[in-house]
């Protein structure tokens, strides 16, 4: 099955990562030295891509979980005949190359997602899996099997001490994800010295308790019990951990040892590897030519060769089901039904509700147009009001399903929801309590990074939760979130600001949006409805002017807030005190805007300026300028009914007014 070029070729890995380290003086050879023989044989014996065509949808998904080992998918990447030059990977590490620390999507072709947060790849190689299944059952027919493909996953042991990794893990079970491979680099050595003073788990059982299928390869080095290891795993209709026994550095002179896993072994070093490898080499980069002429044998041509069979089924699948491809098409292109917003509700005066509430009624207005737009929540479906009323279930007998039960396992759906998108063809969300956004943070921040358009739902956002008391009442997260870069974060008033977040959720192709909506209903705004669409894409607008030709100071707010800081608009115009309001859904988006814009809706003259949110002043100060002042919440929340809660810490129309005035 495998010869001597088959072994030069694994040594090549190993070499051109030794040398990438070494040129940077920064990396990590470890993972590398001692993985290279699985990549391998992944890749040249059963991983399907076409590096000429490296969005082909129905190619495998490889993700390198354990990311600090990049500069081995560096390397297969430039083997492969991806646009990854020899140049790049001596530019590896380097301010602007395409070679950085840890993989980044769209930053390096043939990267299917960024990771090096360990655990993350994992979860969103589950993600992947749970697109690939719902993707099949939704566009296969009989003799066309469109969608189609594997999605393997590369982990190392601080992954598996991950708590994601429990999370997507018993979700992947739970969910029969059986096209899901995870190769476990089981080297016994993490950072800080052996594995055995931290982790002592019994993996096998570990993973088959969660309905996984558990293979054990005693030899990594050994590339055909290796490859009968991923035939068996792709045979098996579950999700499959192959656990690979490897030796971490090997052939580095501290192979086996913690010092091999994140520095470079010197010249010394790579010397003594080469001893060990037999290299018969002396070059740095060097690439043998029958090394480069087995890649193009392995992976090149017959990727080349299978994206054309692909292509060649399809045409016919044209043919046969023509409304199907054409969804298909439009779905991967993340093209939008002409005028779709037009399906989005509109709110009047008296259609008094909850945002949460509101925003359901939106989604499914969204999923009458939108056949491949699907999500779930943590557990907290019928409070967030996620639901697609006519979409079932997605199960493991029912991959169609629209509704994802996630269950209680918060960072791993925001993770997978990464993985999700990033596969393409849906449209997704996620959804739970704001107060918990921090269990999914670093997933959130990693779709920001790599400009991945997830969507999530966060409700019940202020002290207004009442009884549930300070453990469900977010103060901060509002600024923590807003502090983000490349999120949008919108927290609209009422229904006609909640239709306008979810179509700038739905139509953005590379920044997620979260929308942060309310337990407690609301009134509706008739001021809202005219050009809601254009200014809540503007982020803040003047909702109500002031009577006059210059307003003497003006209200700002945003959510829950704007209809109380209406009610105090007309209380100062009664005392001859003549105030604009203000309705900020989305920082960020303001601060996008020209500043001929922003002079419109905050005039510099005016500096006499008040912001009323339930939710820490941090952030509001860059609006409301050193004369200004914030009516918030810098400390936590309370228990009790949710309106006493919320006059107990001034949001009264009377309390606005006063604070105003104090000005």
């Amino acid at each position: 099955m495998f010869d001597r070029t088959d072994q030069l070729a694994v040594d090549t890995i190993r070499l051109l990562s030794v040398d990438q380290v070494e040129e940077a003086n920064s990396g990590h050879p470890g993972l590398p030295m001692g993985a290279a023989p699985m990549a391998y044989t992944l890749w040249s014996k059963h991983l399907s891509l076409n590096p000429a065509n490296p969005s082909w949808i129905n190619r495998d998904r490889f993700v390198l979980s354990a990311g600090h080992g990049s500069a081995m998918l560096y390397s297969l990447l430039h083997l492969s005949g991806f646009d990854v030059s020899l140049e790049d990977l001596k530019n590896f590490r380097q301010l602007g190359s395409k070679t950085p620390g840890h993989p980044e999507v769209h930053q390096t072709p043939g990267v299917e997602t960024t990771t090096g947060p360990l655990g993350q790849g994992f979860a969103n190689s589950v993600g992947m899996a749970m697109a690939e299944a719902h993707l099949r059952e939704l566009y296969n027919e009989p003799d066309y099997p469109i969608i189609d493909h594997y999605t393997y996953c590369l982990v190392g042991d601080g992954d598996l001490q991950e708590g994601i990794s429990y999370e997507a893990g018993s979700l992947a079970g739970h969910l029969n994800l059986n096209k899901l491979v995870v190769l476990y680099d089981s080297n016994d050595v993490q950072l800080d010295g052996p594995v055995s003073k931290a982790f002592s788990e019994d993996i096998k059982g570990r993973f088959e308790a969660q309905g996984w299928d558990y293979i054990f390869v005693e030899d990594g080095t050994d590339l055909n019990q290796i490859h009968a290891a991923i035939d068996k795993a792709k045979q098996v209709d579950k999700p499959s951990l192959i656990e690979i026994k490897t030796v971490i550095g090997q052939g580095a002179p501290d192979q086996g040892k913690a010092a091999v896993h994140g520095s470079p072994i010197g010249k010394e070093g790579r010397q003594k590897a080469v001893e060990s490898y037999a290299w018969p080499y002396q070059e740095n980069f060097y690439i043998p030519e029958e090394v480069k002429d087995r890649f193009d044998e392995t992976i090149i041509k017959e990727g080349q060769a299978k994206n054309q069979a692909w292509d060649d089924l399809f045409a016919r699948y044209k043919e046969e089901y023509p409304e199907k491809a054409q969804a298909l098409d439009k779905a991967l292109a993340r093209d939008l039904p002409d005028n779709w917003e037009q399906a989005l509700p509109t709110y009047s005066a008296g259609d008094d509700k909850a945002t949460r509430a509101l925003s359901n009624e939106v989604i499914n207005a969204i999923a009458q147009s939108l056949p491949n737009f699907w999500g779930g929540s943590a557990d907290l479906s019928g409070s967030n009001k996620t639901v697609i009323d006519q979409g079932e279930d997605f199960a493991k007998d029912n991959y169609t399903g629209r509704n994802i039960w996630y269950g209680v396992r918060e960072h791993a759906m925001a993770s997978a929801l990464n993985g999700i998108i990033l596969h393409g063809g849906t449209y997704s969300f996620v959804s739970t309590f704001f107060v918990f956004s921090d269990y999914l943070r670093p997933a959130v921040r990693l779709a920001a990074l790599s400009h991945v358009p997830a969507i999530y739902v966060l409700t019940h956002d202020s002290v207004a939760v009442g009884e549930d008391g300070p453990t469900h009442e977010p103060v901060e997260q509002l600024a923590s979130f807003r502090a983000m870069p490349n999120l949008n974060v919108i927290r609209p008033a009422d229904g006609n600001e909640t239709a306008a977040a979810w179509k700038i959720a739905i139509e953005s192709k590379d920044r997620p949006t979260m929308i942060v909506l309310t337990r407690q209903g609301l009134p509706g705004l008739n001021q809202t409805k005219e050009d809601r669409f254009e200014h809540v894409k503007h982020g803040g607008y003047v909702i109500s002017s002031q009577e006059g030709n210059k307003p003497d100071g003006i209200l700002l707010a945003s959510g829950s807030e704007l209809a109380l800081t209406l009610q105090a608009q007309e209380a100062l115009r009664q005392e001859g005190i003549d105030v604009s309001v203000v309705s900020m859904p989305s920082f960020n988006l303001f601060d996008e805007q020209s500043e001929a814009y922003k002079e419109t809706v905050l005039p510099s003259k005016v500096t006499k300026r008040l912001a009323i949110e339930m939710g820490a002043s941090f952030g509001w100060d860059r609006y409301t300028g050193l004369e200004g002042n914030s009516l918030a919440i810098d400390k936590f929340g309370s228990s009790g009914p949710g309106k006493e809660v919320v006059a107990s810490y001034g949001f009264t129309v009377d309390q606005i007014v006063k604070a105003y005035k104090s000005l």
